[in-house]
């Protein structure tokens, strides 16, 4: 049997509150052929197209987005939670489900008219990636795609997205929240 990206996936439910199915991609990072074809499978879109940086959102966009920086030979970006990153940073605040929280990225990160593509593990209501496309573009960055391993479509977030005029790229889909 043929295995996809989504097989390597597994949900735990009730995590981290009842109700919640989360899907955790630690299995796929785990398995060096899942993780190698999820690899491949996010920078497939982006081949041949004029990347200068790729940006990472914290955590599990870190494991992520160095990889598929390795793989063309790019310089990587983190972007993380407020207060984790040593140097001067601009800042961005973003809406929780139950609350707010801020998003930071080294004033020096990324130059004017410099191309990304950001990356993270899952696309949800799209609040955090939104916070980082914002970042990105007051450095002057231009945006040319967003990749995820997992979308969640009921939350809307690829919409939120496509209507701000990004590429969205994910691998497999899941239903709820």
């Amino acid at each position: 049997m043929h295995k996809t990206v989504r097989d390597y996936i597994r949900t735990i439910v009730d995590f981290p509150h009842p109700g919640i199915l989360f899907r955790d991609v630690t299995t796929l990072f785990a398995d060096p052929r899942g993780f190698r074809m999820a690899i491949d499978q996010l920078l497939h879109p982006y081949a041949g197209a004029h990347i200068d940086k790729v940006v990472g959102l914290e955590a599990r966009g870190f494991i992520l987005g160095g990889a598929i920086a390795h793989q063309l030979t790019k310089g990587f970006v983190p972007i993380r939670k407020q207060g984790k990153l040593p140097g001067q940073t601009i800042s961005q605040s973003y809406t929780l489900e139950y609350g707010e929280a801020i998003m930071e990225i080294h004033e020096d990160a990324l130059k004017p008219g410099e191309r990304v593509l950001i990356v993270d593990d899952l696309l949800a209501t799209g609040g955090t990636c939104e916070a980082a496309i914002t970042l990105a573009s007051r450095l002057g960055a231009e945006v040319v795609g967003c990749a995820f391993i997992i979308d969640l479509p009921e939350l809307g977030g690829r919409k939120r997205l496509k209507d701000l005029g990004m590429n969205v790229h994910a691998l497999c889909e899941f239903e709820g929240a």
